[in-house]
């Protein structure tokens, strides 16, 4: 009984080491883990400024006594679950979060058409809100919703750009009545339309225009043009659509010498001239109408003008006057300037030039391309139409971002259905009346510009309304502002005491500023105390003392930790047979240095060949070689520690009976090399098995064989070696064949078989057919018992006797 329950504590002390052992590993692997997927840890801040700014998820403990030994001030940062289970009480832990505050929120404005009180075009909201605050944390997204509504009556500017070469003279007829009727068609849009008009044709220079003075007056053959010119401004945006008519009707067709025309420098004009234009803060529509194509930045050189666009005005008494000294602007450029003043474009152009003027619109948000008639008389369905097209649209766009600034949108439109179109910034198919809402989600990644407040904006493109969003960066932790300097706590005043930790002075360096700067190599000490820039000071074995590692001791006098970083150690090298090097070696920084007999990473590989020789004292048998004192065997034949062991090798009768058989009885596959292959061996006959030598009568190993040839016959044999050398067999001089069949009885009994099996199958067919005659008698005798006989005249009967009646007998 008490050998029972000493057994029985013996195996529960067993089961609670291993229970230690896998705890030990488990939080080992989970603590590796922790810090590789750790932003926190893995920031190794030295403040709490540092800390929050690693990620939304981080906090700093300010706790005093959080700090355990051997512990550095980078740990005081750490996930906020992390800190608490720690033992960082929750009131301790610095976390400040981002929030957000609306500065000017007006609601979209409910306006309808034909209302009394006509509105200002600010006075019309369509976009909600106007401006908010965002404090941003590092990586916490802050969001808000931003709500857009089409208003209905909303004013209109409408600006129309027309093409004065020749070849657009059939259509300059029919824009002269332009004015009016796009205003009638207008009203059923908006009550508050102005339009205006420009006209463009080409650089004055060769080799666009040609410059003899006969053609400078007149361009045309056979019709009176007017002078060639970059670009007009003959109208400026008004409401009196009569005027409109009255000035296009005073314009003339001019010409040029090549097919592209420079209504980009027009364009430029056009979205960059607002007080001469007349823009207002509304919907702005360009409409560009050509039958041509268009020069755009680099082809200026052909004319000798190497200066880019500058992007500015440059209209005297309503004329462009410098596009000999400007090449034309690139289409970025347009697209920026035509952006920046919420300028949306409408390309009529012809059919011809459609491919060319898609793949433009491609590159020019909010803007559309109608096709052109030949005389441009559908150019009011065209506007109307593209109007539509573009005003359905709402697409958002923000101004640059500050460095590590991002900001992610998703729409939910008409009916709450969610967008993916341009990355969640767009909606489509909005009527006058809709509105849609987009969420904006800005999120930060540190403190850009050192926590300066930044000013971003967003808005509809083609709107003139926008979101103003100040952005404040949250970049230290409000402990920050109650430090104490030159703390009594940071080694004599040699540094801020703030959220529980030091932050040292300049020339000052350590956990609590313990150290001089000319004394280590970097402001960081813990940072030279660790290899290769892991996260473990002086390798979680000793302690970091003003850059220098100071390695532990150990219960154990004879371990011992060594090395820079206290990497290495004389206890935790490999073990073989539970011995520290196999016993055959010392342990040096966790390496086994070996034994001069032996190698290995335990010192378990012996070098000597002892136990590697075969009985035949050749080494592995001559079948292998000798590694570590252990035979590899070379043939896959042989097996065993020296390679002597061959499962598949054949016996030794089937060995040597081939030889035997020629030798014995000049039989066999080998009797006609028999003299060649089989004389290795002395042959003895004998009578019988019984004179066949026994092996308890020899003083040498003996096999006893039996063996059969191709005959079935049997030969009997013993083969035995005598003193390594000598090899002797004895066989028996006669065959023991077995005896044949008798013949007779065989084919007797054969033929006396197929005759019984004969009468057999003749006695069974005669059976089965009196049976089924039998059957078919007295089937034949049933029915003849029901049948019935009726002795009626048979009706295919007919008598022999014929008689025939005189027709003119009387009976007299």
């Amino acid at each position: 009984m008490g050998r029972y329950a000493i057994s029985l504590a013996g195996t529960h002390k067993m089961e609670l080491k291993l229970v230690l052992i896998s705890t030990l590993l488990v939080h080992f692997c989970y603590c590796n883990s922790q810090k590789e997927g750790n932003e926190c840890i893995n920031a190794n801040a030295k403040y709490c400024g540092e800390c929050i700014q690693a990620g939304d998820r981080c906090g700093w403990c300010t706790d005093p006594n959080f700090l355990k030994q051997g512990e550095t001030v980078s740990t005081r940062c750490d996930e906020l679950q992390s800190l608490m289970k720690r033992g960082c009480h929750a009131t301790m832990i610095e976390n400040p979060r981002g929030q957000q505050k609306f500065l000017s929120n007006k609601t979209v404005t409910n306006r309808k058409k034909g209302a009394e009180a006509k509105l200002k075009p600010e006075d019309i909201t369509q976009i909600q809100p106007q401006k908010l605050s965002l404090t941003l944390r590092s990586g916490e997204p802050q969001s808000f919703d931003l709500k857009f509504k089409r208003a209905e009556d909303y004013p209109i500017d409408l600006y129309y750009l027309m093409d004065l070469s020749y070849s657009m003279k059939d259509d300059l007829e029919n824009v002269k009545n332009l004015g009016t009727s796009l205003m009638l068609e207008m009203e059923k849009i908006t009550s508050d339309f102005r339009i205006g008009f420009g006209s463009f044709v080409e650089k004055t220079v060769m080799p666009y225009i040609s410059t003899t003075p006969a053609k400078v007056l007149n361009p045309c053959t056979g019709d009176n043009c007017t002078s060639p010119f970059s670009y007009k401004n003959v109208l400026k945006l008004t409401s009196d659509g009569k005027k409109f008519n009255t000035l296009v009707g005073q314009q003339h067709i001019s010409g040029n010498l090549d097919s592209p025309e420079g209504g980009f420098d027009a364009i430029m004009q056009v979205a960059v001239c607002g007080e001469q234009i007349g823009w207002r803060n509304v919907t702005r529509l360009l409409v560009f109408s050509t039958d041509a194509g268009f020069h755009f930045a680099g082809d200026g050189k052909l004319g000798g003008i190497v200066l880019p666009n500058d992007g500015k005005c440059h209209l005297e008494n309503n004329v462009y006057t410098m596009s000999h000294y400007y090449d034309y602007p690139s289409i970025a450029h347009l697209v920026q300037k035509l952006s920046d003043n919420n300028i949306q474009t409408i390309f009529a152009v012809t059919e011809e030039f459609q491919p060319v003027y898609q793949e433009l619109k491609n590159l020019i948000p909010k803007s559309a391309v109608g096709t052109l008639s030949a005389n441009s008389s559908n150019v009011i369905n065209l506007i109307i139409d593209a109007y539509n097209s573009l005003s359905s649209e709402v697409i958002l766009e923000n101004s640059k971002l500050p460095e590590g600034v991002t900001i992610a949108y998703t729409s939910r439109c008409k009916n709450g259905v969610v967008s993916e179109g341009e990355n969640g910034r767009k909606c489509s198919n909005i009527s006058i009346g809709d509105e849609v809402m987009f969420t904006i989600s800005v999120t930060s990644k540190g403190c850009p510009r050192q926590g300066k407040p930044e000013t971003i904006k967003i808005k509809p493109l083609g709107f003139t309304e926008e979101v103003a969003i100040t952005l404040n960066f949250i970049c230290d932790c409000e402990c920050h502002k109650e430090g104490i300097k030159n703390s009594q706590l940071c080694h004599f005043g040699n540094g801020t005491y703030e959220c529980g930790a030091c932050k040292c002075n300049e020339g000052r360096v350590g956990r609590q500023c313990e150290c001089s700067s000319n004394d280590v190599a970097t402001e960081d000490t813990d940072q030279t105390c660790r290899k290769d820039n892991s996260t473990d000071i002086c390798s979680n074995n000793g302690d970091c003392v003003c850059g220098t590692c100071e390695c532990k001791k150990r219960d154990n006098p004879d371990e011992r930790y060594s090395g820079q970083y206290c990497e290495c150690d004389n206890f935790n090298c490999d073990r073989s047979g539970n011995k520290l090097c196999g016993g055959h070696g010392r342990c040096e920084c966790r390496v086994c240095i070996c034994d001069s007999e032996w190698t290995g990473s335990a010192c378990d590989c012996s070098l000597s060949d002892r136990d590697c020789k075969a009985s035949n004292e050749q080494i592995c048998n001559g079948r292998g070689t000798c590694e570590c004192g252990t035979c590899k065997c070379t043939d896959p034949k042989f097996q065993g520690p020296t390679c002597e062991i061959c499962p598949t090798c054949p016996g030794v009768c089937t060995e040597h009976k081939e030889c035997v058989q020629c030798r014995a009885f000049g039989t066999g596959e080998r009797k006609d090399t028999c003299e060649r292959d089989c004389s290795y061996f002395k042959l003895i006959k004998v009578k019988d098995r019984d004179k066949l030598p026994q092996p308890s009568g020899s003083s040498y190993p003996m096999m006893h064989c039996k063996e059969r040839d191709a005959n079935d016959c049997w030969f009997y044999f013993t083969y035995a070696v005598n003193n390594n050398t000598d090899k002797e067999v004895h066989v028996v001089d006669t065959l023991d064949c077995p005896t044949g069949p008798d013949i007779i009885p065989i084919v007797a009994g054969v033929v006396a078989g197929i005759v019984l099996i004969g009468l057999a199958l003749l006695l069974i067919w005669k059976l089965l057919m009196i049976i089924h005659d039998r059957r078919e008698f007295a089937k034949f005798e049933k029915e003849k018992m029901n049948a019935k006989w009726d002795t009626g005249e048979n009706p295919i009967y007919k008598s022999a006797v014929t008689t025939v009646v005189n027709p003119k007998y009387e009976g007299k």
